[in-house]
Parts: C-alpha cells; structure tokens; sequence
C-alpha cells in the first residue's frame, strides 16, 4: 500500500491534523513533604474500578486519571485539566500527586507496597501476579498513555482514493499496522526527547541489577517494566500478531493477553479477541514518561507533536523485513534511553534528518502547526540540556531529584486549590455549572457538553442520559414551568390563589401608563421590576415611596429589560431564597444588599473598588460572590438615601448600593437553613408544589423568622425561580455550604448514590 502517494493528494489537505484523542495519566499519591502515602484511595471518588475519568492502577496510592475522547487538543486539556481539580480536591488535602514516572522513595520492604483494594477479586488475583512475576517495585512506576485516532473523515477519504482494499476495517487496520511498525522503529526518538527518568529514588531496586544511572530514560529501557525476554510477537499483520499473542498465553509466557507490555498497544474493542473482526480502531502509545514539567504530566505541544509524528509515519517508508525493523527500533531505543541525560545521542544525525523530512512533509502539505514547534524539537536533539531528561537531571543538580519533584507538586497543588470552587478547563461557564461538573465527575457520572455557551450538558451513568442546562434545569421539570415562573405576573396570580400573601400591584405594558399612575404609589413603598427577569436585572426597590424622578428612571430601567413592568407594594421585612428540591428544602439564604462599611476617609467609589478585590467577587457568574456595579440603579439608591459616589461616609456606617438583594448585583449570602423552622419550610415546599416545579428558589419576605408564619404577615411570597443560583449557597459569604449540585444529581440518578 503506497500511502505517500495517497497523503500527497490535495484534497487530503482539510482533514490530516484531524484526530481524536485520550490520555491515561498515571500518578503516585504523596504526602506535602514528596513521601509515598499510606491511605487509602479517596472514599469521595466511590468505586474506583468502575469510574470513567479516575481509578487507581497497580497500587493503592497510585491514581489513574482517563480523558473522554476529544475531537481536538483543546477539548483533550479541558477534560484533563478538569479530571486534575476533582482529583486533587477530592484527596485527603495533606496530599498531592508526584509528578515524576520514577515513584518517590518506596518502602524498605516490599510486601508493604499495597495493591489497590479492587472490588473485583480477579483484579486484585492479576495485580498479586504481577507483583510475584515482576516484583511491586517496577509496578510503581507511572507515565502516560496516549490513545489516538486519526479521523474517521481522514481515512474514509483515503479508502475511496485506493482500490487495494475493498474493505474499510482492513484499510483502516493495514494504517494503523504501518504508523505502529514505524512508531516502534522511530520510538527511540521519542524516548530522546520526552523521556524523563533519569534517576530512581530510594528502595526503587533492590539489587544490583541496575542502570548506570543517570540515563535518559530508565522506565523506557530493559531497566523499567518489560515483559520478560521470551514474549516475542510479530507486527507483520493482524492474524500474525494475535496469534503469536494467543500463543504466548497458550505457552504461559503470558497470564492473558492485556499482560503484554508494548510501546504500542492495538485497540479495537472489549477483547483483544475482538481485534480480529472488529479491526484496529485506535493505537495506545505507551512509552511516554511523565512531563515533570508539565502539568498535566503531558503538555499540549507534545500532544500537538505525537499527531504530526504519527501522521508522517505513515507516510514515512518502512523496512520490508517487519520483524527486523521493530527489532532495529527496539535496539536503538535500548541505547538511547540509557544514555547520559546531557550527552548528544548516538542518533543524532539520524533524528535530524528525521525531523527534516518531517519539516519538509509539513511544508508540502502546508500544515497549520504551532509556529515554533518544530523549531523546539530541532532544539532538543541538537541540546540535551533542552529534553525533559536534561532539564531534570540539570535541575536535580542544585538539590536533588526528590526536591525537585517536591517543588513541583507543591506548585501543582496549589494550583489546584487556588480557587477551589472552579473548575478548571471550564471556567468560561457559569459557577454553578462548573461545580455541578465537578460533582458528576467526582461521582463516575459521564458529563458531555454539548454547548458550553448555553450550558448545555448531557449526563450518563450506566446507561442512564439526563440533559441539564445551567446546573439545575432537568427532565423532572415540565416545560411550562420555567415559563410560568419567568412570568411574574403569572407566578404570583398562582400562589394568590393557592392561598400565599403576595404583594399586590398593578401591570404596565407601556411607560406612559406607568407613569401616569405614580400618584397611586407615591406615598408608600413599593417595588419596580419586569415582568420577566433573572438574577435581578431591572428591578428598583423604593421602601419609603420615591420622588416623580426616581419612578420614572426606575420604570426606564425595568422597560430596558422587558415589554411588560410591575409595580408593586413593598413588603417590609428581610428576604430569604428557600432552594427547594424534589419536595424538601435544601438551602435558605439571606441575601444582603451591595453594601460598603465606611471608614471616615475614602470615598464610596474608593470601597466599593477595594471590595471588588475581594477573589471571590468576579463577574458573569463565575465567582460565588459578583462585583459591585456603580450604573443607574445604584445611583439612585444612593440618592434615596442621600448620598453621591463621592461622598465620605462616617466610620462602621453602612451605606447600601442596592435594595435589592440578589447575590448578581454584587450583595452578601448568609446561610440561614438551620435557623428557620419546619414549619417556614413545609410552606415553602407546598408553595413550589402549587407552582408544578420540582427544582426552584422561592423568596419569602419574613419580618421576624420566630414567628410562627401561619400569623398574618409573618411572610409573603415575591418570587419563585426556575433556575435559581446555586453557587450562592454552596460558597456562602457566611454560614455552612449546601452542596446543592449533589442534591440535583441524587434527584437525577438515584443509582449513583446507593451504598
């Protein structure tokens, strides 16, 4: 199959940096000072065998973190970086993640490295083989696993430019058989370059049976974990290379199949068995050592790299003798990872023209690549200093490897805890939909966004799909009930009926009409907002009535924000957000208005700015707490009270920016749930079951919470909302957090949460 005349033809051009992509990185749990841990897996994680994204490989303390596919690098580090913040936070906080493929220092003894405690006992029966057939020491070490996939659309096209093949699985097979034939010719390459194990640490061996050490690389050489010398298996095609593997079980060479331990490993379906009719879907690279220096354990100009590498590989000629190619490969990898980590390899010249034949594809071909990709790696092979081995090694040089690898964990960690309620990889969508995320995952439950912008996500836990948008709008909510709430008219003529005090008001769909019936609210307080609103927006709040000109830019406001306005009497009393779930309250919070404290120096404009740097204060939702804004409506809160922005206001006094409450316009959340009584919740829940909802934030106005709200006046009623924040509760400015998105998610998947 001639597939450089095929990858020369023009029409390819749109589709060949095209791919899909998974990592696999492995990582040893470590204490704060880099010392292995002796806990158990995180109980938050539940059962780690059965988890999509995080489980543990041959060890307890050794984390395993599995992407979804991704159609583009951008999307793979998303998954990975996410993946990365709900590991970290779900480990004990005295603990991080070891950066390096060679483990930390392991224990004198190696009966007391600890297998991971699988559910399944065939599992924990294959790690108990693996530890007496190659020892627990090599098991330790860690590195990545790249899975690749060039795009369907890509070797479609190719298929209908040849007729060698009349079947797609057999063309698509003989693809992936040459790039991997290639790959493990040319992987010496690869561990000169990513290689990163130069030393080992402590009690690593146990004998005298080891590396000059440091090499390059001393997981990717005879030193790291390696069948044993008998287990040979041909590359020549697919029957060879799966009956060879059938026959090494057969002889016993091998346990089962999945025990063989190549730099690439063919996938295609459950089995290995199912290779045969199913064909070679995909390719898993396996001999990738963790990037110290990334902080991933992988980096994206390396994913970036491996495609375009993988890309002319298949474009690169091959030996005619298979066997013997791989076998030349093998050999020259063996020489280069047990080179000094400064020395230029033996290769050199080699690589260089490797990667000029490399250039001069991606230039004929005019690939979009970054622009000084390749311009590093030509670095590398012409400076060791420059590899990921040199530079550990370099850096190791000052202290010591361990110190290294301590500093950089340390680094990660923090990282990770820096703003502990987002979501990294996501953090361009609304908190609440990135804490909800962060809970699916952490659960086992598959998240797919679907859009991003719209937070739209599809979750799936055994089989089971729900879509969610914005944290908390699911299936078990009929349509019409976000369309009722959206209508505030509609809501409180439905709780008016059902028996609930709500303000009475009156409805304006033009502003001259507004206008005229100021005289009826002039003398008393009363509240401005459109029919239809989220989050606040539009609404003014005059407790003591208004002058003719702060009604009618407050009804200019609201009109900005909806066709339809309200003006309604003002409720006296504090309001409060009841979050009720599927029947129960779950949350209640006092909200308190955008405030400042003064000093008796600074201006108004001068706090607000110094409480806006306050970290978690930001904006668009994507902070638990939203910046203060100075627009319209704060100005005439202001001059309700007296005050301009530059005004001075006397030290501890108090001076509110808004009379609205919402947490979106820049006000406090106080946690008030164990505060009210059943009874205040029982309402609450009756209330949201009148207005057909099963997720809601319903806000009661209550004067004093001690008295019993069946007085008169106790409460009133002024909103309910079908998509009420969550963040607000789960991140408080004062109280106890309510994990509200786990509460979402038992209602969503019940099965996810039985013990």
């Amino acid at each position: 199959m001639n597939f450089k005349i095929l990858l020369s033809k023009k029409e390819l051009q749109p589709y060949l940096l095209k791919a899909r992509y998974g990592v696999e990185r492995e990582g040893q749990r470590v204490t704060l000072a880099g010392d292995l841990v002796t806990t158990e897996h995180p109980s938050s994680l539940g059962n780690r065998q059965f988890h999509p994204y995080i489980q543990t490989d041959f060890a307890e303390t050794q984390l395993e973190l599995i992407t979804p596919v991704a159609e583009s690098i951008p999307e793979l580090f998303d998954f990975l970086s996410g993946i990365h913040d709900v590991a970290y936070r779900s480990m004990n906080p005295e603990e991080m993640i070891w950066p390096l493929s060679m483990p930390p220092a392991l224990p004198e003894k190696e009966e007391d490295i600890l297998i991971a405690d699988l559910e399944r006992f065939s599992d924990v029966l294959y790690r108990r083989y693996l530890a007496k057939t190659y020892g627990r020491r090599k098991q330790m070490v860690s590195g990545i696993h790249f899975n690749f996939e060039f795009s369907d659309e890509l070797l479609h096209k190719m298929f209908a430019l040849q007729n060698k093949y009349t079947e797609y699985i057999d063309f698509k097979t003989e693809v992936y058989l040459k790039v991997t034939r290639n790959y493990l010719h040319y992987s010496w390459l690869i561990t000169y370059l990513f290689g990163a194990t130069p030393t080992s640490e402590a009690n690593y061996f146990d004998s005298e049976d080891r590396p000059n050490e440091p090499v390059r690389s001393i997981r990717n050489s005879s030193y790291g974990y390696k069948n044993h010398g008998d287990v040979q298996v041909s590359y020549q095609n697919l029957n060879r290379y799966l009956s060879d593997l059938e026959r090494m079980v057969i002889e016993g060479k091998l346990s089962e199949e999945k025990e063989f331990y190549s730099s690439v490993r063919f996938r295609g379906g459950k089995k290995m068995a199912d290779l045969a009719t199913a064909g070679i879907r995909y390719i898993e690279l396996r001999n990738i050592d963790l990037n110290p220096f990334g902080y991933w354990g992988i980096s994206e100009e390396q994913v970036e790299f491996l495609h375009l590498f993988l890309l002319f590989l298949l474009w690169q000629d091959e030996g005619v003798d298979a066997d013997e190619w791989v076998a030349e490969g093998e050999n020259k990898n063996e020489q280069v990872a047990l080179e000094h980590p400064l020395n230029v390899t033996t290769y050199q010249e080699e690589a260089r023209a490797l990667l000029e034949g490399l250039t001069l594809f991606v230039e004929e071909r005019e690939l979009d690549i970054s622009p000084n990709l390749l311009a590093s790696v030509f670095n590398m092979v012409d400076n060791p200093s420059a590899t990921l081995a040199g530079q550990l090694y370099q850096a190791s040089q000052e202290t010591s490897q361990k110190e290294v690898a301590t500093t950089i964990a340390t680094a990660n960690y923090k990282r990770a805890w820096e703003h502990p309620y987002q979501l990294a990889g996501f953090t361009q969508m609304e908190l609440s939909t990135q804490i909800f995320m962060f809970d699916a995952i952490q659960k086992g439950i598959q998240v797919e966004v679907l859009d991003d912008t719209d937070q739209f996500l599809k979750l799936t836990f055994n089989g089971h799909s729900e879509y969610v948008k914005n944290g908390n709008m699911t299936s078990k909510d009929s349509y019409i009930v976000p369309l009722l709430m959206e209508n505030k008219i509609v809501t409180k003529k439905v709780l008016d009926k059902a028996g609930y005090r709500v303000p009475k008001g009156s409805e304006f769909s033009n502003i001259q009409a507004a206008i005229q019936a100021y005289p009826e609210f002039a003398d008393q307080g009363f509240v401005v907002k459109p029919k239809s609103t989220n989050y606040g927006l539009g609404i003014s709040i005059f407790k003591d009535g208004a002058s003719f000109e702060d009604y009618k830019a407050a009804l200019e406001v609201a009109f900005s924000e909806d066709s339809e306005v309200l003006v309604e009497e003002f409720l006296p009393g504090t309001e409060y957000r009841f979050f009720v779930i599927n029947g129960e309250v779950k949350g209640i919070l006092l909200r308190v208005p955008a405030n400042v404290k003064g000093d008796g120096l600074r201006t108004i404009e001068a706090l607000v700015a110094e409480k806006n740097e306050d970290p978690l204060r930001g904006e668009h939702h994507r902070t638990p707490l939203e910046k203060i804004q100075l627009g319209e409506l704060e100005k005439i809160a202001l001059r309700s009270q007296g005050y301009k922005m530059t005004d001075i206001p006397a030290k501890d006094e108090i001076v509110y920016l808004r009379e609205n409450s919402n947490i979106s316009s820049g006000g406090d959340s106080i946690d008030m749930t164990d505060v009210f009584s059943d009874a205040y919740k029982e309402i609450a829940v009756k209330a949201v079951e009148a207005l057909g909802a099963v997720i809601c934030g319903i806000d009661f106005i209550v004067p004093d919470y001690n008295v019993d709200p069946n007085e008169p006046g106790a409460y009133g009623i002024i909103e309910g909302n079908f998509n009420p924040a969550m963040m607000i509760h789960i991140y408080p400015y004062s109280g106890k957090g309510r994990r509200l998105t786990m509460d979402v998610l038992e209602l969503l998947f019940p099965e996810a949460f039985t013990k």
